[in-house]
């Protein structure tokens, strides 16, 4: 069965729902307790740090506004851990109202529409999206874009040996072989 394309972000928030862009202060913005994302490297990091210096950021981050007046990162961990290393103040971010349940939808979509988490962290994330949430994998699999089947697949990884985990998250199997 084939996967379905991937909607955006841009499906999981309505426009009316932004605030806009604008330079958020590094340090009022708390890391999204629901990453999906567990492993950043400090060489890439201080590479994007660099590249940060020369270019600037390139995108901005995704944020929503809580009530005591910090932001809540959404996605950007990598760009928002890299601007800290350089020192700025401010960071370029949309900031947009978003639930819990809404913030580790879009931060699961954008690492999954580079292909940038591995399919342990995707498979954790799903894991997390349908126990805290109450989703089925269904409704999962329609709100991220993918097939029931490959939900299903990728949340057997799960289940397998520790060795089988550590041999699929150091790149040495491929998802089809650890299942």
């Amino acid at each position: 069965m084939s996967e379905r394309g991937l909607g955006g972000l841009g499906a999981l928030i309505p426009a009316s729902t932004a605030s806009g862009l604008r330079q958020v202060p590094v340090d009022a913005i708390k890391p999204n307790p629901w990453q999906p994302r567990t492993h950043f490297d400090s060489a890439e990091l201080e590479e994007l740090a660099q590249s940060i210096r020369q270019h600037g950021v390139l995108q901005p981050i995704l944020v929503s506004q809580q009530a005591d007046g910090s932001f809540q990162l959404i996605t950007g961990e990598r760009r928002w851990r890299a601007v800290q290393l350089t020192g700025l103040p401010t960071i370029p971010a949309l900031v947009k109202e978003a639930t819990p349940q809404a913030s580790l939808e879009m931060a699961l979509v954008e690492n999954i529409q580079r292909r940038d988490l591995n399919p342990l962290e995707e498979a954790h994330a799903y894991r997390q999206l349908l126990d805290e949430h109450g989703l089925t994998q269904e409704q999962l699999a329609q709100r991220i874009g993918k097939s029931r089947v490959a939900v299903t697949n990728t949340l057997r990884l799960l289940h397998v040996p520790d060795e089988v985990r550590e041999a699929l998250a150091d790149g040495l199997i491929t998802e089809g072989h650890a299942r």
